[in-house]
């Protein structure tokens, strides 16, 4: 247990430190205002797992560039949170503990109308956000931590998946035409 701790802990520095190297998507105000509004879309653009097994699957496959890092962007991968609903679409890379058999689709896919949110800012103006849904099958809470300029990391963890990291960025909700 010691061992994946001080693994979580260095991975978290990693992903501190790309955040902060990262360029600037958006006004700081408008960042302020989605997150108080609680109605904003996080688009993931990158994956990093956990498990050691997928990376070096990712390494054995021919012509693959050697990365632990799993390039998402284009791919339409999100969580959003609009009118009290959450929507969650994101893949998943890793070992399940309790694969649901018959299925092919081990993603995080779901729809959730029953879920807290609990937001805090820190002295520097970067937020945490928590998410938990109450109405789901399995047990799950979300993390995204979101910089001034509206680049962002999530962390899911679960209890019969292996916790997984995405980098990306928040922005306002898509316009739908209805």
């Amino acid at each position: 247990m010691k061992k994946i701790i001080t693994i979580f802990s260095i991975f978290s520095v990693f992903l501190f430190l790309q955040n902060c190297s990262a360029q600037g998507k958006s006004d700081p105000q408008v960042v302020n205002n989605l997150l108080n509004s609680e109605e904003f879309t996080f688009y993931a653009e990158k994956a990093l797992p956990y498990n050691q097994d997928v990376i070096n699957i990712a390494y054995s496959m021919p012509n693959a560039a050697a990365q632990r890092i799993f390039d998402l962007s284009g791919e339409g991968y999100s969580i959003e949170i609009k009118n009290k609903v959450l929507d969650v679409v994101m893949p998943y890379f890793g070992r399940t503990y309790n694969p649901s058999y018959g299925s092919t689709d081990n993603s995080y896919r779901f729809t959730s109308k029953d879920f807290t949110l609990t937001k805090t800012q820190n002295k520097k103006g970067n937020w945490t956000v928590k998410i938990k849904p109450n109405d789901i099958k399995n047990s799950l809470q979300i993390f995204i931590d979101i910089s001034k300029s509206g680049s962002s990391s999530v962390s899911i963890q679960s209890n019969d998946r292996q916790p997984i990291t995405y980098n990306g960025y928040v922005a306002k909700n898509e316009e739908t035409e209805e």
